[in-house]
């Protein structure tokens, strides 16, 4: 079988290094890849980038399946292209898609269905965003309704600073159109957690949970970033929070993909909020999380490609997942002044030397050398029986890893 990987992130490496495990699968495209997918078994990497030439590329290499790892192209409707074309594609159609693409949209759709999230209202100018703003109870949220590479989201502790987030997104237009229209809503106060689930449109099974570390400092401090560590599962998601995930979020989610003729069929990500009032839905992503797949397909024991196929025949209903019983760890290396102004070019050692898996994400392979290419470039993934001993790993296996100003958190799973 031949396999399309789209993508060029961590994510995306995972996501090639977990399919390359199947016997199903004798040869991968990734496009365009990263230095670490160019290393990878059976991965060749392919400098396309545009979905009319993936198509082309489909159509001419006979790919059996493509797999999509990030969301623009989801938006973009590259699902439906290629299903008019009659091709295999794991991923949502762009009216699925739209869950992400739009935070307005996501909103509408929980409310219709009846799916716990927190209370908002959806403001298309400033003005009236800044009016709203002066009788709001603080701390509150506001989200760029668009793709904003997972740093669409401000905590505002007070008016002030909601005016200043206000300005940034609107007029200033920091995120290039994507904040626009803008979601202001309640601030829930507990502990997230992502749980990324496959569907195929009538039946839906969640992976393991994880526990994302969004900012860039330790103690939850400094500005969001797309993402600096995982762990695998989230210890804060117990049976009960597990059962209300699922008959609150999952369940009216997978009735709304039906209602809505979603054609939905691929990864969903929940971003929930674990509160004293219960389980909350902060948002859906479309696709597999970053760095999130990166802590959670090491610890999946069944064939990926296995899983992907019987999503793409409606046989999920007849599939069950396994996992290991170990707990995963994963911490990302960065380029210093990341998420702001960082070089690039910089030349990668000891990534040989590691005994557990590292997944590059903004890096290139340049003859025999690794070079940082990105704001993220790398993550170290080890497990472990306890979560203590997963950190532990973790930890002493990113040590022997460097490229000039390499920054990574050091609380990475600390509970």
């Amino acid at each position: 079988m031949k396999v399309l990987v789209i993508g060029s992130g961590g994510r995306e490496h995972a996501i090639v290094w977990k399919l390359a495990q199947s016997p199903l699968v004798h040869q991968i495209y990734c496009a365009p890849g990263n230095g670490g997918t160019a290393l990878e078994n059976k991965c060749k990497n392919l400098n396309i980038y545009k979905n009319e030439e993936l198509l082309q590329f489909a159509k001419e290499n006979d790919i059996n399946i493509t797999v999509v790892g990030p969301e623009v192209p989801l938006v973009e409707g590259i699902v439906d292209m290629f299903k008019e074309a009659s091709l295999k594609i794991f991923g949502p159609s762009k009216k699925g898609a739209d869950l992400e693409g739009s935070k307005a949209c996501a909103k509408n759709f929980m409310k219709k269905y009846g799916i716990k999230t927190a209370a908002y209202e959806v403001f298309e100018n400033p003005v009236d965003s800044i009016e709203y703003l002066k009788n709001c109870s603080y701390p509150t949220v506001i989200k760029a309704d668009g793709l904003a590479a997972g740093k669409g989201v401000a905590i505002c502790q007070n008016f002030e600073e909601a005016k200043a987030c206000i300005e940034s997104f609107m007029v200033e237009d920091v995120f290039k159109g994507a904040g626009n229209r803008v979601v202001i809503e309640e601030f829930l106060e507990g502990v997230e957690a992502s749980i990324l689930a496959i569907t195929d449109g009538e039946t839906m099974i969640p992976f393991l949970s994880a526990k994302d570390h969004k900012t860039i400092y330790e103690d939850n401090k400094g500005p969001n970033t797309g993402g600096m560590g995982v762990i695998s599962p989230n210890p804060y998601c117990t049976n009960e929070v597990l059962e209300s995930f699922i008959e609150d979020i999952m369940n009216p989610t997978l009735k709304g993909f039906s209602e809505e003729n979603m054609d939905y069929t691929g990864i969903v990500f929940f971003g929930i909020m674990i509160t004293k009032k219960g389980v909350y839905l902060l948002e859906y992503n479309v696709r597999m999380g970053d760095p999130e797949t990166q802590a959670v397909l090491p610890l999946m024991e069944s064939d990926f490609m296995e899983l992907i196929m019987c999503a793409l025949n409606k046989n999920l209903n007849n599939y069950s997942i396994t996992w290991k019983d170990k707990h995963s760890c994963c911490v990302v290396a960065a380029s210093g002044g990341y998420p702001s102004k960082y070089d690039t070019g910089l030349s990668i050692s000891g990534v040989d030397s590691t005994e557990d898996k590292v997944f590059v994400a903004g890096a290139n392979l340049e003859g025999e050398s690794l070079l940082t290419s990105g704001g993220r470039v790398l993550a170290v993934t080890a497990l472990g029986d306890t979560l203590d001993e997963a950190r532990s790993n973790a930890y002493n296996e990113i040590k022997k890893v460097n490229f000039e100003g390499m920054y990574y958190r050091k609380d990475i799973g600390k509970i």
